[in-house]
């Protein structure tokens, strides 16, 4: 995974509203978040695969940036 798709998805993650993100379950979130960056650019099989591992590593995380005010 690049530097560049780390920078993509977290600020990503930093720029939806927090409603978008939390009413979605884990694996929603996750297959909306890799949408979205392939809105943003083409992922190949792999990066797809990293990336789902990534985030699903990263969930705890992610929910608790929405929660802040």
């Amino acid at each position: 995974m690049t530097p560049t798709m780390l920078r993509q998805i977290w600020s990503l993650v930093e720029s939806q509203k927090s409603y978008i993100l939390l009413k979605q379950d884990d694996e929603s979130l996750i297959d909306w978040l890799i949408g979205q960056l392939q809105k943003q650019r083409s992922l190949n099989p792999d990066e797809i695969h990293l990336m789902n591992d990534y985030l699903h590593d990263r969930l705890s995380l992610i929910k608790d940036l929405v929660h802040q005010p």
